[in-house]
């Protein structure tokens, strides 16, 4: 099993940063890919950035330019720091990992347990 857990959310003013943190840990041969998503009340979860082997970064057209997406192989931990926040930027930031647990063997999606975002107009 994989265990995924997030930190770095909380309250901030708008035009504030926040950076958070994932952490994977437990049983898989290889981490494909790491991203976070992102909740508000109402809404779909959406992708908000992610990053694939060979560093292939995507990131949602509404935080391009403000957010920014990297990962440490070694530590199999993704960080995204969040700058120039928008009160729309306010929801619960869940981090997603795809990993195998052989070599060529099917991925898995597993998924943190979320951190609250809050931005202040």
């Amino acid at each position: 099993q994989v265990q995924v857990v997030e930190s770095g959310g909380g309250l901030v003013q708008y035009g504030g940063s926040l950076r958070l943190s994932c952490v994977a840990s437990g049983t898989f041969f290889k981490i494909h890919a790491m991203g976070w998503h992102r909740q508000a009340p109402g809404n779909q979860r959406e992708l908000v950035a992610s990053i694939r082997s060979g560093d292939i970064i995507v990131y949602a057209d509404s935080v391009k330019g403000r957010f920014s997406i990297s990962r440490d192989n070694a530590k199999n931990t993704v960080y995204m720091q969040m700058n120039s926040l928008k009160p729309e930027d306010t929801a619960v930031y869940y981090c997603n990992v795809i990993a195998d647990k052989a070599l060529g063997g099917p991925q898995f999606s597993y998924w943190g347990q979320g951190t609250q975002v809050t931005v202040s107009s």
